[in-house]
């Protein structure tokens, strides 16, 4: 496992953190995430030999780690710039735990997008030519 480039990637995840938290909308969030996922892919596919989707999985895990942690911890900004999460959250099992809510579904969140980064790339692994040894 090449863990310097599976936290170099999650890196994304930090900066998709801070900007959910601040300026970046619901609405746009996939396509950024779609972005970053290709990129990740990419990197993966060109810097890795093997394991191209458990790198995949594990950046996004980490990914997840920053997300998570920069929403409960910047919680009261997020739910400000946030109105229609904040709404649903009061639909959703426990609705005066917020933040136990958010740690639960951002470990759920953070495997789903784990399996599809993941699967992004092994797809990359088999189209990216590697540089000649």
């Amino acid at each position: 496992m090449n863990w310097n480039l599976i936290f170099k990637l999650s890196f994304f995840g930090l900066a998709m953190a801070l900007g959910t938290v601040y300026f970046i909308p619901s609405a746009i969030e996939p396509f950024c995430w779609l972005i970053i996922f290709i990129i990740c892919a990419y990197f993966i596919a060109k810097n890795c030999s093997k394991a191209y989707f458990l790198h995949g999985f594990m950046v996004s895990i980490f990914n997840c780690v920053w997300i998570t942690a920069a929403h409960i911890l910047l919680f009261d900004t997020y739910i400000a710039h946030h109105p229609s999460e904040a709404a649903l959250m009061t639909k959703m099992p426990m609705p005066d735990q917020p933040k136990l809510m958010m740690l639960m579904t951002g470990a759920v969140i953070g495997i789903a997008s784990g399996i599809v980064l993941g699967l992004f790339a092994f797809a990359a692994s088999k189209i990216i030519k590697k540089p000649a040894a």
